[in-house]
């Protein structure tokens, strides 16, 4: 049985539709991403998983409990761990005060285990909590009961880079276990890293729904590359025998081409997208950035012949993802006006 399934779900607050039939099942024991821009809905749909708000339209179940029915869902609650985008605590508490206070609510069964890993300071104040302690707190309270599934709406939030390898590592394996996760997030890197399914919700309109790496091979990656000299089109597009750099950088904008010290761009039917190129010829140094989908490995061994001084290669931002796959309408919720502030400051934002 799948441990969440929408069918139809819809909020709709008159002013802006911030869910718009939504549907999408998530399989029992996957990291399930759940993704979109500020504004695309996320939260609300969170929201209505738990109970926190009521669909207009539409059904969910969340580990067999139907989200309307509030016995059947509070039961359904004791076997969750929800972590909100902005956890908001007793600021006159500490944070061993409000472990205990959650142990007491709902249980406790690996806290120690928790804290160790985390490392949230439990002795002070939360009032003296920056950002990123704030969120490890929030991270033990939301796994110390043991869930059977947890809700995590941006939860790396405020985290160093060494904290954010941390939770990922123990959120792996915590799914190898059989825990089941929708991890609501807006940063494509981290999805890669953690989820094996991605559903994308723009506009409060679900997208599509598929495997993680699917998603990846059609979004590319952002290329920047500086080299001493020029380097043709040919190595970036059209090369015979290279299909992947034909495939990946045809049909742009080239920089100066071997021998151009004019320093323009120059239009290359070929297929890869944005190829934009600045020189320095005072310096000899020519600047290209660029969106590559092709084999990253075929194009460093083209590339190898030509003196680089630099190259860096990052995944294109999400927001690149939709532009490129999914048109180019603003990203906000609905298409009317924001939320009733009732709601706005929970949700109907994301």
């Amino acid at each position: 049985m799948d441990a969440v399934t929408l069918d139809g779900l819809t909020k709709d607050y008159g002013e802006v539709l911030a869910n718009d039939d939504v549907s999408f099942a998530v399989e029992t024991g996957e990291i399930f991403g759940y993704l979109g821009p500020n504004g695309a809905g996320k939260t609300t749909t969170i929201r209505m998983l738990l109970g926190l708000i009521s669909p207009t339209a539409g059904s969910a179940t969340v580990l067999g409990a139907d989200v309307r029915d509030e016995s059947a869902l509070i039961e359904a609650r004791r076997r969750i761990g929800y972590l909100p985008d902005d956890p908001q605590f007793d600021e006159t508490a500490t944070g061993r005060e409000l472990i205990d206070l959650h142990a007491r609510i709902k249980g406790d069964r690996r806290s120690d285990e928790l804290v160790e890993l985390f490392e949230p300071p439990l002795d002070r104040a939360i009032r003296e909590y920056s950002h990123g302690n704030v969120r490890k707190l929030g991270l033990v309270l939301t796994f110390m009961h043991d869930p059977e599934l947890v809700i995590l709406d941006e939860p790396t939030g405020g985290l160093d880079p060494l904290m954010k390898q941390r939770f990922g590592e123990f959120l792996r394996r915590e799914s190898e276990n059989g825990l089941t996760v929708l991890f609501s997030s807006h940063i494509l890197g981290e999805v890669r890293r953690l989820c094996d399914r991605v559903a994308i919700i723009r506009q409060g309109r679900l997208v599509t729904v598929e495997p993680v790496e699917s998603l990846l091979e059609r979004s590319g990656k952002v290329v920047r590359l500086v080299a001493a000299d020029a380097i043709p089109q040919s190595a970036l597009a059209g090369v015979d025998g290279v299909h992947e750099l034909a495939a990946g950088v045809a049909g742009a904008a080239v920089g100066p081409a071997a021998g151009d010290e004019t320093g323009e761009t120059d239009s290359a039917g070929a297929g890869g997208e944005g190829i934009a190129a600045e020189a320095d010829t005072d310096e000899h140094f020519h600047e290209y950035t660029f969106t590559y989908t092709g084999e990253v490995d075929a194009l460093l061994a083209r590339l190898g012949e030509y003196s680089l001084h630099d190259c860096t290669i990052e995944e294109a931002p999400l927001e690149d993802v939709f532009l490129r796959f999914y048109g180019d309408e603003p990203s906000e919720t609905g298409s009317r006006a924001s939320p009733p502030a009732s709601d706005a400051a929970g949700g109907a934002s994301h």
